[in-house]
């Protein structure tokens, strides 16, 4: 009896395709208000002026990346195939013999070093970092002014890094547990051995050359540059010039290597770096953001900052006390840098206290400040190695670089620092 009335009282209730729109409408869910955690966990925000630094989360990730991590999200995927298929893609934009994605140039390091130690060896895959008594190599060359803290990556894989200075010095230093020779492209100006000369001295003794260019796009030719040029394995990061995931890298070369890689790699569970795990969202991203940072009009985009940095530098030129500057730097994150000095017998301020005004203002604005390499910076504040921590104190400068900026904050940073300068040029 209870259900004949149910059915009954169903009966005389209409279609819901028949319902007035107004009322269908009424009926289904209302659209559910987009979640704001950064504001909900009371997160900073800022408009990020000083460049690609890991600290500040890198970049903005493109809106085509950001699609495609949220599309494929849905799907369940061989992470295999996926690297298989985005590998070879990769590999012709950047002209290798093949590529995959990392977890950050970082891993690119220990990856790309692990294949050159293993091969395709399971056995040996399996006992890293465990070298001795394995047969294995154990040693990379590089030189003095390029063994700088990102090198930790060789150590993950149990090789020691041997410094050297001169040619004559590599020849000597060459023995049978040398693994590769590494040279670190922003800091090439700063070694007495050229990029031609480091690859001259792999070919002769038969052993791996590798390179570091992790924020060394723009331009965009670098990413088949020293491939092209003979660099057996190359390391760049993928959350900075090119906006594809923070935690993305690419290592690129000669295809045994790249597959003793992949070896090494997740998802396979036995290797030393098990840690290293990229899924198939980030993977795929990657793709997107190097596919649209190789078609992309780059003449353009470097007008754009050039006319940012223009208008910052305009709006502060004229105040008394104020000198400007701008610089590309030659070898890394080549982009327009303004430097902004000041006397500071008539502008009252350290470069610290102008980089806090500006951070802990409204809107919160991020500048650079020394012409330090971004190796040098410790993660999450302004703290560098001891050796020149002293450096950072201030001066009387900050930098200001405009590729990260989003369109019309280049008028809001222009603005800020303008008042901040007047403010304490009125206090003297």
């Amino acid at each position: 009896m209870k259900r004949r009335k149910l059915l009954k009282g169903l009966s005389t209730l209409p279609l819901i395709g028949a319902l007035p729109i107004s009322q269908a409408g009424a009926i289904s869910s209302p659209a559910r208000k987009k979640r704001d955690i950064i504001q909900e966990l009371g997160i900073r925000s800022f408009i990020n002026a000083a460049g690609t630094l890991t600290y500040m989360s890198g970049c903005i990730m493109q809106d085509e990346v950001v699609e495609t991590i949220e599309s494929t999200s849905r799907h369940f995927c061989m992470i295999d195939e996926v690297q298989d298929k985005v590998g070879e893609k990769i590999a012709r934009l950047v002209r290798s013999e093949a590529a995959m994605v990392t977890c950050g140039a970082f891993s690119a390091m220990t990856l790309g070093l692990a294949g050159v130690l293993t091969g395709l060896d399971v056995n040996k895959v399996e006992q890293l970092p465990h070298l001795a008594g394995t047969g294995m190599k154990s040693e990379v060359i590089c030189q003095k002014s390029h063994n700088e803290r990102y090198n930790h990556a060789f150590l993950n894989t149990g090789c020691t890094v041997v410094e050297v200075e001169t040619i004559e010095d590599v020849e000597k230093a060459i023995n049978e547990k040398t693994a590769m020779l590494h040279f670190l492209n922003i800091q090439a100006n700063a070694g007495k051995i050229t990029h031609e000369e480091w690859l001259a001295l792999g070919k002769k003794h038969n052993i791996p050359t590798s390179i570091d260019i992790a924020a060394d796009v723009p331009p965009v030719s670098n990413l088949w540059k020293f491939n092209e040029m003979g660099f057996d394995l190359v390391f760049i990061s993928g959350g900075k010039a090119m906006r594809g995931p923070q935690s993305a890298g690419i290592l690129m070369g000669r295809k045994n290597l790249i597959e003793a890689a992949r070896l090494n790699s997740p998802p396979r569970g036995f290797t030393v770096a098990r840690g290293h795990k990229v899924n198939k969202e980030e993977i795929l991203g990657m793709y997107v953001a190097l596919e649209k940072f190789v078609s992309g009009d780059h003449d353009r985009e470097w007008k754009g900052w050039e006319a940012s940095i223009a208008r910052i530098e305009n709006a502060v030129k004229d105040i008394k006390g104020i000198t400007t500057k701008v610089t590309v730097p030659e070898l890394g994150n080549i982009t327009p840098t303004l430097t902004i000095n000041w006397d500071d017998n008539i502008v009252k301020l350290t470069g610290r206290e102008m980089r806090d005004r500006l951070r802990f203002g409204n809107p919160s604005i991020e500048a650079g400040f020394s012409g330090l390499p971004l190796y040098h910076y410790q993660a999450g504040s302004d703290s560098v190695d001891p050796a020149v921590a002293e450096t950072l104190k201030g001066g009387n400068l900050i930098r200001v670089t405009a590729w990260m900026l989003q369109p019309g904050e280049d008028k809001i940073v222009a603005k800020r620092i303008r008042e901040e300068l007047q403010t304490a040029s009125k206090v003297s």
